[in-house]
């Protein structure tokens, strides 16, 4: 019989928990900056866009762990931050819908972007509980792999005009998206 100990999984968890709030805030940063840049831009983006633009992103990351090099001066960090910000971006979108322009200031981004981000961070916690932190035993690439999986699964769904039969439809992926990102970005700060 395995005897776990309580005390270690508790405090590995609450180390999780500071561990992706970090990264979260890293995240949070970035979308801040790129606001002030832009404004909420990506408002005209379709779903189907925002999802090939994460697409993009997980290819690079995937290109860049296979080659061992990169020409751009964007690390794989960079990729999964972009990750992260677009997977909050979609699930604005797939709430809200897309616009003609930017039709909300800066402040409700970010309010959207918490709010989003909050729930996603609340599905972690749930996940990780039940998983005892599994996470932590993968690979780096494998969030890669599994961020490129959960992006065919949500580009199916999408050509299929949302209708699933038994998915938990795209929000779920692009929450799993967001939080393999941010395990990522967690693993690579370590090294």
């Amino acid at each position: 019989m395995t005897h776990i100990n309580t005390a270690d999984l508790v405090g590995q968890q609450q180390k999780t928990v500071a561990e992706f709030d970090k990264a979260i805030s890293l995240c949070r940063k970035v979308y801040e900056t790129k606001l002030r840049d832009y404004g909420a831009s990506w408002r005209l983006m379709r779903p189907a866009s925002v999802t090939d633009q994460i697409l993009i992103k997980a290819d690079r990351i995937r290109s860049l762990e296979i080659k061992g090099n990169a020409q751009v001066d964007e690390g794989i960090i960079d990729g999964f931050i972009a990750i992260v910000n677009y997977g909050i971006i979609a699930l604005i979108q797939s709430a809200k819908g897309f616009a003609s322009g930017k039709d909300i200031s800066s402040e409700e981004a970010l309010t959207l972007y918490d709010l989003y981000m909050g729930e996603t961070r609340a599905l972690m916690l749930k996940k990780n509980h039940d998983y005892d932190e599994a996470w932590r035993k993968m690979r780096v690439s494998s969030y890669t792999d599994l961020i490129l999986m959960k992006l065919m699964r949500t580009k199916e769904i999408e050509d299929h005009c949302g209708e699933t039969e038994m998915s938990e439809g795209v929000e779920g992926n692009y929450q799993d998206m967001v939080n393999y990102a941010i395990f990522g970005i967690i693993k690579l700060s370590e090294q």
